[in-house]
């Protein structure tokens, strides 16, 4: 594993190691106090207003991800705040959440068969989430899905396939994960495909190849929309060359803020907006601030200096799901009793406790936000948290209550009911549709 690959999987549910050391979901119940004093201000009812009219669209969480490792894939009790997860379905509510892009994420070193049998138990768990708990959920597929969910007082639930090593080469699985309700596609996760290339992996085909452009065009005829993070300049803009639909960054930033090669340059910023697209500003602290990105490379390198933890359990961050004869308890009990050799995530708490890490607020997310209007335009934003992907996230925003908070810190600035109205939903409602109508074959229906 190179050292972006352990970067990228401390980034990923693999993090849940370093929770302690960088903060975690516990914060989230104080940060949620201190939010709850301002609500009689004028911004918090300003906001209020917004999300009754527009809820969050949030374009990416991999509560999936964490439901496979901590809970055997079982979906019992996400009508309760519980630990060791930043999502459930109490906090969504009290965050303003009117639709959520569930992430089928699976290790993008997986050989591509076996990402794909990961990526349909993804699936899988979101029906079965779905199912659970009809009162307060329930699936989408369209635009007008998502408007129907808000007028039945309900979240509705859309698919994003995070990694295109998950199709496995093969348009027969895209149309199939279509057919299942996929309706965005990231072409690439922290490592290169055969026809796309990953912002953290080697240059390998500069852009994409002959397959790759046949792909986005599978894609735009079927309705599924292109997503672009994780993917290198050079993919992005030959995917806004080829692609007739527009296009989102489900869960990425701004370069000019934070140099973080996740993040989105100017040039490609105009570039989607002069295409229709949306891009999902990502809250994960690394990717925000380059002082937080520089600790974190720093702690690893030290941590693995340390050596390995006798007797720690091995950083596995993908769990086997449970057999066909196994509960998910005894899944979770079977590999709680595994152990190897330690991860060097998991000393990540001993670094932190002699040197804290710098920093990442509320505000930080704000100036990402306001330069991402800056340069693609008010109608051109959105939110993709990346909540439960990453234990690495900003003093406010630990978990899917927080924004309101973001919300009020941004109508603080001078932002109109229209405008939050954008950032919140409008605009990805907008690219739904959009991928809808430049469908010449729809799946979606």
């Amino acid at each position: 594993m190179s050292d972006a690959d352990e970067l990228a999987a401390a980034q990923t549910i693999g993090g849940e190691v370093a929770e302690s050391a960088v903060g975690g979901s516990a914060g989230g119940s104080a940060a949620g106090s201190a939010g709850g004093s301002a609500r009689g201000s004028a911004a918090a009812e300003l906001v209020a207003a917004v999300l009754a009219e527009t809820p969050i669209i949030d374009g990416h969480n991999d509560l999936p991800s964490v439901l496979r490792a901590r809970a055997g894939y079982s979906v019992a009790g996400l009508d309760q705040v519980g630990p060791g997860r930043q999502t459930d379905l109490p906090r969504l509510r009290q965050g303003g959440v009117g639709a959520q892009f569930w992430s089928v994420w699976t290790p993008p070193d997986l050989p591509e068969a076996q990402a794909a049998v990961g990526a349909l138990e993804q699936f899988d768990a979101i029906r079965r989430l779905v199912a659970a708990y009809p009162e307060t959920l329930v699936f989408a597929r369209t635009a007008a899905d998502i408007r129907r969910a808000w007028s039945e007082g309900k979240i509705a639930s859309l698919i994003g396939v995070e990694g295109g090593h998950a199709i496995a080469g093969s348009l027969g699985v895209l149309r199939s994960f279509a057919r299942l309700g996929a309706r965005y596609l990231t072409l690439t996760h922290g490592r290169n495909t055969a026809w796309a290339d990953s912002a953290t992996d080697q240059p390998g085909v500069r852009g994409l190849t002959e397959d790759g452009r046949a792909i986005v065009a599978e894609l735009n005829r079927v309705g599924v929309l292109v997503d672009l993070s994780h993917t290198s300049k050079d993919t992005q803009l030959a995917a806004l060359a080829v692609s007739r639909a527009p296009v989102i960054f489900s869960h990425s930033s701004a370069f000019a803020v934070s140099p973080h090669p996740r993040n989105v340059t100017d040039d490609v910023l105009e570039a989607l907006a002069a295409g229709g697209g949306v891009v999902q500003a990502i809250f994960l602290a690394d990717f925000l601030d380059e002082a937080r990105s520089q600790w974190t490379a720093e702690a690893l390198a030290w941590a693995k200096a340390q050596g390995p933890a006798d007797g720690t359990p091995g950083a596995d961050f993908w769990k086997p799901a449970p057999r066909p004869s196994q509960t998910p308890e005894q899944a979770l009990a079977e590999q709680a009793e595994a152990t190897g050799p330690a991860s060097p995530f998991a000393r990540l708490g001993e670094y932190a406790e002699a040197h804290p890490p710098p920093p990442v607020t509320i505000a930080t997310v704000v100036a990402h936000i306001e330069h991402l209007r800056e340069v693609a335009g008010i109608d051109h934003i959105g939110i993709g948290s990346d909540f439960d992907g990453t234990p690495s996230l900003p003093e406010g925003l630990q978990d899917v209550s927080g924004y309101p908070r973001l919300l009020e810190a941004l109508a603080e600035r001078g932002w109109s009911r229209s405008d939050l109205r954008a950032l919140t939903g409008e605009n990805v409602l907008r690219v739904v549709q959009d991928a809808e109508d430049a469908a010449t074959d729809p799946l979606f229906a």
